[in-house]
């Protein structure tokens, strides 16, 4: 505690460098200053709903996907989002491309609206101050570095938490704080190896498929944003914050649901079955005259109108098909006799076909088809934003609606250090002088741009 209280008084030109203190030292009651002043002007706005985080203060100290995905999806909801980047380079995705639009990596413009980006060399003395100062303002901090790399700066949430006691602190990583592969680095491929998600993806026959898109950082980040959540409800009854351990190990295994289950309850392996299903038949993609599509037929009596709209009403008399569990067990046939049949006609004479049967039936779009959907277009997944250097933009939208408030206006993913400045002033209350110092010491970068 004494090496915090020090560093705190060494920090420049913060208002609430002295109740910071307070709270190190066991002066819990009220909280932040800066986060009470949020809340505040928050309460005594008029006009639209606020959105349900408003008022809370991330810190973000990710990078790539898991992470920013997670503060993306907070920063949808309300939360003041300031994403910490290396300057320079900054977030590692920046330089992911082509496709670029102008000098922007489109891989990082998909997941980073909604926040402000600072610039800072924790590595520097002063930049480690400012992350400490920041900390100590806000509501919830997210990293994704090396288990033991923040403590190792002074930033662990063991650290921090005595600054700010209400701080939740949100630990992602590949595979947990703890135990035999922790201080392994995580990545999407070889955590979706690892976690057996590779080995039951992939055509029937062939070899293990990596998903087209990180789903293992993208479930993690789900997990994430759901956890900061149900901290804060549990801040709201206690008054304290909690560390969270997010990993994606956890997160992958824990998706693999009724696989997992088959196998820990009968000790059934899985195996690969590209687009169908183990347990359900049909239920799976057929190839057309021009295109896919998937039908999921989950019970006798949707298998009997799939007969009929195929004009195979024979096959809804033959014995080995009654049941789903003769199907199953007769599958090769029947899915032979069915695929021929999809053949013989286009995607689209399919669709019409099956309209109003009551069988679920869709096709297999490519991504300038699935822009095309109209119910795509009404569900607002498509959300334009006008981007300082890149122009007008387009990225996938929120996926949840909310009758209480409205999630449009979204900001434009920032540029590298674009409010480094507009922070260390607003947030920290540093002073001009003491930003040019910042600057030139180079322990902060803020972007020409701007």
């Amino acid at each position: 505690m004494s090496a915090n209280v020090s560093l705190l008084k060494s920090l420049p030109g913060c208002r609430y460098r002295s109740a910071c203190r307070g709270l190190l030292q066991g002066n819990q009651a009220g909280g932040c200053p800066a986060s009470k002043g949020r809340r505040a002007a928050i309460n005594t706005a008029a006009g639209t709903p606020p959105r349900p985080l408003e008022g809370v203060r991330v810190l973000d100290l990710t990078r790539v996907l898991a992470g920013p995905f997670a503060t993306m999806i907070l920063g949808d909801l309300g939360a003041e989002v300031i994403k910490v980047e290396r300057p320079g380079g900054g977030d590692d995705t920046r330089a992911w491309g082509p496709p670029f639009v102008s000098s922007e990596s489109i891989y990082f413009l998909s997941i980073n609206r909604n926040k402000k980006s600072i610039a800072v060399d924790m590595k520097h003395r002063r930049g480690a101050e400012i992350i400490l100062q920041l900390a100590g303002v806000s509501d919830v901090l997210v990293e994704n570095f090396l288990p033991g790399k923040l403590s190792q700066m002074g930033l662990g949430y063991a650290e921090l938490s005595r600054l700010n006691p209400r701080l939740i602190y949100c630990s992602i990583s590949g595979y947990g704080q703890t135990g035999p592969q922790s201080q392994s680095p995580g990545y999407d491929s070889i955590a979706s190896a690892v976690s057996g998600m590779m080995h039951i993806t992939g055509p029937e026959d062939g070899e293990p498929v990596r998903p087209g898109v990180a789903m293992t950082d993208l479930a993690t980040g789900l997990y994430a944003h759901g956890a900061v959540m149900a901290a804060l409800l549990q801040r709201q009854r206690t008054g304290r914050g909690a560390h969270i351990d997010c990993n994606l190990l956890s997160s992958q295994v824990s998706c693999l649901s009724h696989i997992a289950a088959n196998y820990l309850n009968a000790g059934k392996e899985a195996r690969r079955w590209g687009t169908a299903h183990e347990s359900i038949v049909p239920y799976q993609g057929f190839r057309t005259k021009d295109g896919h599509l998937v039908v999921a037929a989950g019970n006798d009596q949707q298998f009997v109108r799939v007969c009929q709209v195929l004009d195979l009403q024979n096959l809804t008399e033959d014995p080995n098909y009654r049941t789903n569990q003769l199907r199953v067990q007769n599958r090769k046939q029947l899915l032979q006799t069915l695929s021929e049949r999809f053949l013989q006609e286009r995607t689209a004479d399919w669709l019409r076909r099956f309209q109003g049967s009551g069988v679920p039936v869709g096709p297999i779009n490519s991504i300038q088809e699935v822009f095309s959907e109209p119910q795509v277009k009404h569900n607002g997944l498509i959300q334009e934003m006008e981007h300082p250097t890149a122009g007008r933009i387009a990225v996938p939208g929120p996926a949840v609606r909310f009758s209480s408030f409205s999630l449009s206006a979204p900001t434009v993913p920032p540029l590298i250090g674009q409010h480094t400045v507009q922070v260390l002033r607003d947030t920290l209350a540093c002073s001009d002088d003491v930003i040019r110092e910042l600057l030139e010491a180079k322990a902060v970068a803020q972007n020409e741009v701007f």
